[in-house]
């Protein structure tokens, strides 16, 4: 063994220079076995379903995590998410693992990017300091704390009002059903409580109401009644819609409830503070003249120069920590934020790339950092920095783990690892792995894909008319004015804050005829799986029981086919109190959610659990007709087919729960398609599959208009938008719109200069 450089002997501890895998069996994992290099920069291959994210995270990440959770107490591992053990023979030498992914940061309205990120902490410390006039400490200038919230919103910076026509009909009594709210029907418990309160007659248009009867009915507070037939609570009724619906998660209501809270509840800008959400005095305090609410509301790279002349050696190393804090953001391309932007407003790409900021300064080694798509969101122009910061992480001696579809990302790896060859059961196998140049020569769909390019259309389509937009403003938009041709594939495009996003669902999405298909949740509980949120399952309900002649219910584990022992989910929680919980595969079905009774029905030899395990592409041979069939098809054509009828929503990337929405939209009556980042999770050979079915789309008369950074996107494009020239207040301007050769051509933006290297090869 030879001599170490530092004049160390080796020792048995230098050779644990390997991560090894033995026998991965998770999800659709083949009994996999390999050996990833430590210290070293991996990137894992393979088309969607391949088993990239079952290997990395779901084995490699997750083992790394449940066993540091087992250092712990049994009593701190109660407030820790439990963790099962992934189905492997061995892992061995992993280190421990810190996963930056995609995950949006939690959508709680108090927080934002100056609290995730710690800055706004240390602004709050600066300013208790250095502000003048000295206020108090550093919790006074805080918007989550008494003393420093505004008192009239109470720190949220904005103030619900109801509209109580969308409450109630004023034209009808209660008799006739004037209370317009869901769940107060006639004859309803809530709508008894309100009748036969005695605070007015039910009988009585509401419109007649004295003064007294109309804030009673409307704003009573909660009043004991004591009638004939009642002995309950009465509150008026927009004390009551407060409490049930406005005092709940927005996300966790029922679809019909939210809708109806859209429609009833509008949010406005807290007047008493002007939305900063702080309280007088922290808004009287300044440096220089200026108050934290307005540090908060500067742009990161324009309060990152403010800072760099504020001097005061009491805070030196503080301000000092701040700044290296503040353009580390800068560096990672997210200067156009605000700290005083809501975190639930990110998008997934700026929600990870914000978890990136605080591992950057960080003193680690040793650490395996394990990064989702981390270009998502990123125009090629930014790629570069992200390139950057990843082999800076390796160079501190950490072990990064990349799951990634982008050439540019690909050809700076240490070790290539491509998984395939196909989704699903054709997956989970290791195609190659190696160093880039072996990848190139594999012959394996990702070596022969690296090198390819799509090329510019040989002939746009006309367009058939125009989608004005005029005088947008939002955000960081700057009165802008453009034209979205109609029938044809637009493609928007622009540095990540330009401004693309604020354009397009700003001014295009509300209209009438106009679907959205995005990456957002798709808010259904571990029940919701493919076949339910589609809309397959009544057609195979009723293929079921139309061939057994018993009815329809029996099929659904939601009702009454329903195993009784775990409810129809598959799997018991058990609450193991000072232990952390344990979900486990339910005995009495064995996870297939139904009663043996109805797992006796069979559909040309298939019971209902045994077609809900099937693949999409699976169940569109086992359906050969009818909705089901063209529900499958859909499904198929956005390149879903890898996808288990059964398998819970929640376990779908946001690039697979942007082709679900859009396989549903592909049936309604919609002739402007909107698209943001569809490419996102794909292969480069899926963005060709991609691309033929935005061009079915348009073929069949519809216009779409993609949010892309995809070069290839853009070179198939018939029209580009280009957003910019730069980010935030760099941006928010058309910098060139046209044909892509015209770009090519002619063109001087970023977008121009990659778009030209691109076809250019």
């Amino acid at each position: 063994m030879p001599a170490h450089p530092s004049g160390f002997q080796p020792s048995a501890a230098d050779l644990h220079h390997v991560i090894e895998v033995r026998g991965a069996r998770e999800n659709n994992l083949a009994d996999i076995s390999l050996d990833l290099p430590k210290r070293r920069l991996t990137v894992f291959t393979g088309v969607s379903g391949s088993g990239k994210s079952s290997l990395v995270f779901g084995t490699i990440a997750a083992e790394a995590q449940r066993l540091i959770n087992e250092t712990y107490t049994a009593f701190v591992q109660s407030f820790m998410p439990s963790m099962g053990r992934p189905d492997v023979d061995a892992l061995r030498n992993l280190s421990a693992a810190i996963i930056v992914d995609q995950e949006r940061m939690g959508a709680n309205s108090r927080s934002t990017v100056g609290t995730a990120t710690d800055a706004y902490t240390m602004l709050r410390i600066v300013f208790s300091r250095l502000g003048t006039p000295h206020i108090g400490t550093s919790s006074a200038f805080s918007f989550n704390s008494a003393e420093g919230m505004c008192p009239a919103c109470e720190g949220l910076g904005q103030v619900s009002e109801i509209d109580v026509d969308q409450l109630v009909d004023r034209g009808r009594s209660l008799e006739e059903g004037a209370i317009t709210v869901p769940n107060f029907a006639v004859g309803s418990w809530y709508w008894q409580v309100m009748a036969g309160s005695g605070f007015f007659p039910a009988g009585k248009k509401l419109k007649d109401f004295s003064e007294r009867e109309w804030q009673d009915f409307l704003h009573k507070p909660a009043t004991k009644v004591k009638e004939a037939t009642l002995n309950t609570t009465y509150e008026g009724l927009v004390t009551k819609v407060r409490r049930l619906y406005l005092g709940k998660d927005r996300d966790a209501l029922q679809p019909h409830i939210r809708a109806f809270v859209d429609r009833a509840v509008t949010f406005t800008g807290c007047r008493a503070c002007d939305g900063t959400r702080l309280s007088a005095a922290a808004l009287s305090s300044t440096i220089d003249g200026v108050n934290i609410a307005q540090c908060s509301a500067m742009q990161i790279s324009d309060l990152a120069a403010f800072l760099r002349q504020v001097e005061d050696p009491s805070v030196a190393p503080l301000l000092a920590n701040l700044r290296h804090l503040l353009d580390s953001l800068v560096e990672i391309g997210l200067g156009y934020l605000s700290l005083d932007r809501p975190v639930g407003t990110l998008s997934g790409g700026e929600a990870q790339r914000v978890k990136m900021v605080r591992h950057l300064g960080s003193s680690l080694s040793d650490v395996t950092y394990v990064f989702d798509e981390p270009t998502v969101g990123l125009h090629p122009h930014d790629i570069q920095r992200m390139n950057d910061l990843l082999l800076r992480l390796r160079d501190k001696g950490n072990t990064v783990l990349v799951v990634e579809h982008k050439p540019e990302v690909i050809t700076i790896a240490d070790h290539v690892v491509d998984l395939g060859p196909g989704a699903g059961t054709d997956g989970g196998r290791i195609c190659y792995s190696g160093d880039v140049a072996g990848l190139r020569a594999s012959g394996t769909l990702t070596g022969r894909y690296l090198g390819h390019r799509a090329r510019l259309r040989e002939r746009v389509r006309t367009p058939r008319g125009t989608l004005a937009i005029e005088g947008a403003d939002r955000h960081n938009l700057r009165d802008v004015r453009v034209d979205i041709p109609l029938g044809v594939l637009t493609v928007v495009t622009g540095v990540a804050g330009s401004g693309k996003s604020s354009l397009i669902h700003g001014y295009v999405a509300g209209r009438e005829g106009v679907a959205v298909a995005d990456q957002s949740p798709i808010r259904g509980s571990r029940r919701s799986n493919p076949a339910t949120y589609t809309g397959l399952l009544g057609p195979v309900r009723t293929a079921f029981a139309k061939a057994n002649g018993v009815k329809a219910a029996l099929f659904s584990a939601n009702s009454e086919g329903a195993c009784p022992h775990c409810h129809g989910i598959g799997l018991v929680y058990t609450d193991l109190a000072m232990m952390a919980g344990v979900a486990s595969v339910c005995e009495e079905c064995q996870g297939k959610r139904f009663t043996p009774k109805v797992l006796t029905y069979k559909l040309r030899g298939k019971d209902i659990s045994e077609v809900l395990a099937m693949s999409v592409a699976q169940a569109y041979d086992f359906f050969p007709t009818g909705q089901a069939h063209a529900i499958l098809g859909r499904l198929g054509d956005v390149g879903l087919g890898y996808l288990r009828l059964g398998q819970p929503l929640n376990t779908l990337s946001g690039g697979e729960r942007q082709r679900l929405k859009l396989a549903i939209h592909m049936n309604e009556k919609a002739t402007t398609y909107v698209l943001d980042e569809p490419t996102t999770g794909l292969h480069m050979a899926d963005v060709d599959q991609l691309l033929a079915l935005l061009d079915r789309l348009v073929d069949h008369g519809n216009t779409v208009i993609v949010i892309e950074h995809h070069q290839a996107v853009m070179a198939h494009a018939d029209w580009i938008v280009d957003l910019g020239p730069g980010a935030g207040h760099d941006g928010g301007r058309v910098v060139f719109t046209g044909t892509p050769a015209e770009l090519v051509a002619k063109g001087e933006t970023l977008t121009a200069r990659h778009l030209r290297e691109y076809v250019e090869g």
